[in-house]
């Protein structure tokens, strides 16, 4: 079964392309659509976004289509920077300055102050328009420097206590294990397994009335 990801970020292609393949799910990015623009985000939580992206790519494309909205809750900037996440320090989206700009705003926080959890909603969209929802959460702390090389976006300030590492330093198959993402994708499966089940059930029936 084909799904299109709702996205043209490669890191989040490569981690939901693993979590998926293993489950016999064909995994293409947005890259493969050109004609289809940037899809505006203006919802006021992780769901809403998530549901925009997920109905608007299957609406176009006809296919089976995977959104997750997803960010940084940090508790000492009372939940910011939430659903700005990724434009945290500006439009261009520059993971670098996002993190820069997090590591200023706590440089006077003390390390028991500094918690904070990766979310993440994930929505798959029908052509028809049925739309299913999945959700995932990470608790972590923010580190004071950036460490590790691995990963994405704040993932070398998210700092694991139970591995003690941070998740730009976890190997990617425990990452893919205990992310906010990857817990959020676990409810997918089932909902996509479902999906497929359904679909070759009415494959079936078809053939029977030919």
């Amino acid at each position: 079964m084909k799904v299109v990801l709702a996205t043209r970020n490669e890191g989040k292609v490569r981690e939901i392309a693993d979590i998926l393949a293993p489950h016999g799910f064909e995994v293409v990015s947005l890259r493969e659509f050109p004609e289809l623009g940037e899809i505006t985000e203006d919802g006021a939580t992780f769901r809403e976004n998530a549901m925009i992206k997920a109905t608007a790519v299957s609406g176009h494309t006809g296919l089976l289509a995977l959104a997750d909205d997803s960010g940084l809750e940090v508790d000492a900037l009372d939940g910011a920077p939430g659903i700005y996440s990724s434009r945290f320090a500006g439009e261009e989206k520059d993971d670098q300055a996002n993190n820069r700009k997090l590591l200023e705003l706590l440089s006077d926080i003390p390390a028991e102050r500094r918690t904070a959890r990766f979310q993440c909603v994930v929505a798959i969209a029908e052509p028809d328009g049925w739309v299913h929802i999945a959700e995932g959460s990470c608790e972590g702390v923010i580190a004071e420097e950036p460490r590790g090389q691995r990963g994405f976006g704040y993932d070398p300030l998210f700092y694991v206590p139970a591995y003690d590492r941070t998740f730009a330093e976890l190997d990617p198959t425990i990452k893919n294990k205990i992310s906010h993402r990857a817990k959020a994708l676990e409810g997918a499966v089932d909902i996509l397994s479902d999906l497929k089940k359904m679909a070759a059930r009415s494959e079936e029936l078809a053939g029977d009335s030919v």
